[in-house]
């Protein structure tokens, strides 16, 4: 019965865009993805229902395709794994902290190009809700920018500008919720039953409560519960983040078309790659957490289906911070292998890098990576050490007695350590979402403030400095080198630190997440690429980092890093096994220096990726304080 249903789509396509150009190139996409498009949709939907709108919806996306997006189409048909390649290197920023507006990016294009950026992902930038937006994520409307950003024609050329320099871009779609003020739950409000339908609402607590036996809190301090009574309506409405978040209801067919006309709008503005954020959340069973439930992976894999048949340039990158036994499923395993998103946030590997730092010891780091089911070879990790949220303590249990340590104990560690509530530490962070409950503490702060270099600056102690400086570089050098996309926040180039003055603004002042999104600094900028200071040193050496990638085909994504420790876990070896040579890495996560065996490590004279300089390996070798080489055979 598929097969009939495809054919009629196949045809029902066909008559639509008769007289199209492309349409031959469009309907072989569709002989290619369409089966993968069904087998998504009909594990959720009714799929001889749905096709027929599908159908629909890609018609009307691809006659509004520019030929400019069509030739990029093609383009990236011929090199689908651009974003697996090691020259590819990501840029993190809030459009209105970066530079004013959207064409202030455009002004500060030359800048990312000199720091050896390809992929700019722009935080939440479509058009959110008046005040207090969660940064953004409460949109109000999918298909126009914030007012004072300027407009999707704007956005447009923005990003065709950045194409055309080697810069795809990145924008943010969410998935789970909406504005309350957004046209759908404005609709539900005014008692229209389609609309109602998008959202998941109560006569009373009954329903809500049962869900509540097994939902946690996303912010247990100022957006305590899951569920929040509306007076207009006189339900209470499913609402996981915040009262003016109002989670859709997937399960609605309807619902799916509206975010599959949404994607296609935004990749013909140009969008290279959407971000899924709260992807984990989207569907809801009663008696779990209502987390990475399977319908989500059916739905996304039809959702990336129909993006591959009429924007094949597009790709997925899952927002799904979840433990590591669910987070691989974003990329893809058994049935929905290579068919769902390209690209996942490897939350596991930046929360152990701040954890190895912090016990001086990576043989948690390495058991936790080394149980991680294998992803496929057309997918890619985003790896990353800071981003725009908190980092949550999220070290798996099974993991720790791997290692041989409690797991709630080491939480708590970490938690103490860079909350700065630990006797010696050099971390200058700060408890977000505290909950006495579960006593789950999660933390804020700059990469600069907790790796260090805040406290060094205060003491004024200029070892201290460098030894932080040495730290943060390690870290980073540990996200260049262990494959897939790496992701540079704002301002981590040239070492900004937290900032307080987000207090000063009611509309942020309740949440110190915004204490690591400063506004960048020009001037350090300037300063930096002059090679003055702190900024200087800290610049120089990322973009040593970054052209060093560039040129190892060994750190492409298809192959998948090998972790091992030494001297009792002070080092972490990375070894990325290539066809184009092995690439072994080493790093000192300790401010002392380690004497490392280096048989079955490296032999004989070797050249270190990072410096260019010459090295001789028999014996022994003195590895020095957070040092970071990248070894190549």
């Amino acid at each position: 019965m598929s097969s009939q249903a495809l054919a009629a789509g196949r045809k029902r396509l066909a008559d639509a865009l008769a007289s199209d150009p492309d349409l031959d190139s469009l309907l072989d996409r569709f002989d290619n993805w369409s089966k993968d498009l069904w087998d998504g949709l009909d594990a959720v939907y009714d799929g001889h229902r749905t096709l027929p709108q599908v159908i629909e919806v890609i018609a009307r996306i691809h006659k509004g395709r520019s030929a400019p997006l069509r030739q990029r189409d093609n383009q990236r048909i011929l090199q689908s794994d651009w974003y697996q390649d090691p020259k590819s290197i990501g840029y993190v920023c809030y459009t209105d902290l970066f530079a004013g507006d959207l064409q202030g990016i455009r002004s500060k294009i030359s800048y990312l190009k000199e720091l050896g950026i390809t992929y700019l992902h722009l935080m939440p930038l479509l058009n959110p809700r008046p005040g207090n937006s969660d940064g953004g994520y409460a949109v109000m409307d999918y298909k126009s920018v914030r007012p004072d950003l300027g407009t999707m024609e704007d956005l447009a050329e923005l990003a065709d500008d950045l194409y055309k320099s080697g810069i795809s871009l990145t924008l943010d779609l969410v998935l789970n919720h909406v504005a309350k003020e957004h046209e759908w739950a404005v609709r539900a409000r005014a008692g229209e039953a389609k609309y109602e339908e998008y959202f998941y609402t109560y006569p009373d607590r009954k329903i809500p409560d049962q869900y509540e036996e097994t939902l946690p809190e996303i912010f247990p301090t100022f957006a305590p519960g899951n569920f929040t009574f509306n007076k207009e309506m006189n339900k209470y409405v499913w609402t996981t983040f915040n009262e003016f978040q109002w989670d859709v209801n997937w399960s609605n067919p309807n619902l799916f078309l509206e975010y599959v006309d949404i994607i296609g709008y935004l990749a013909n503005q140009g969008t290279d790659c959407v971000r899924l954020d709260a992807i984990a959340f989207i569907w809801k069973r009663l008696g779990t957490n209502c987390q990475n439930q399977p319908e989500v992976h059916s739905i996304t894999q039809a959702l990336r289906a129909i993006s591959k048949i009429v924007s094949p340039a597009l790709i997925f990158k899952a927002e799904a911070i979840v433990g590591p036994q669910d987070v691989v499923h974003y990329l893809g395993q058994g049935k929905h292998a290579g068919k769902v998103s390209d690209l996942a946030y490897h939350n596991s590997l930046m929360v152990q890098i701040w954890s190895a730092f912090a016990a001086r010891d990576g043989r948690l780091l390495d058991t936790a990576l080394s149980r991680f089911a294998p992803v496929p070879t057309t997918s890619a990790w985003a790896t990353y050490l800071r981003c725009h949220d908190d980092i949550g303590w999220a070290i798996d249990d099974s993991d720790a007695h791997a290692a041989g340590i409690n797991g709630h104990a080491h939480r708590n560690f970490c938690a103490d350590f860079y909350g700065n509530e630990f006797k010696g530490s050099f971390a200058r962070g700060v408890h977000f979402q505290s909950n006495p409950l579960t006593g789950d503490r999660r933390t804020s702060g700059s990469a600069a403030s907790l790796i260090g270099i805040q406290r060094a600056i205060e003491n004024k102690d200029a070892a201290d400095l460098s030894t932080a400086i040495n730290r943060l570089i390690c870290a980073y050098a540990i996200v260049f080198g262990f494959g897939g996309m790496p992701l540079l926040y704002m301002g981590d180039e040239i070492g900004m630190l937290n900032d307080e003055s987000y207090k000063n603004d009611p509309a942020k002042a309740d949440d110190n997440r915004w204490i690591h999104r400063p506004k960048m600094d020009w001037e350090l900028v300037q300063s930096a690429q002059n090679g003055d200071g702190v900024a200087g040193r800290v610049f120089t050496a990322i973009s040593a980092l970054i052209n060093a990638r560039k040129n190892l085909n060994s750190i492409h994504a298809s192959v998948t890093a090998e972790t091992e420790t030494q001297n009792d876990g002070a080092i972490l070896l990375i070894r990325r096994k290539h066809a184009a040579g092995t690439l072994t890495q080493i790093y000192n996560l300790t401010e002392k220096t380690q004497y490392l065996d280096t048989f079955n490590v490296a032999f004989g004279d070797r050249i270190e990726a990072i410096s260019g300089r010459k090295m001789h390996f028999a014996g022994q070798v003195a590895v020095p304080p957070y040092a970071a080489w990248w070894i190549h055979e």
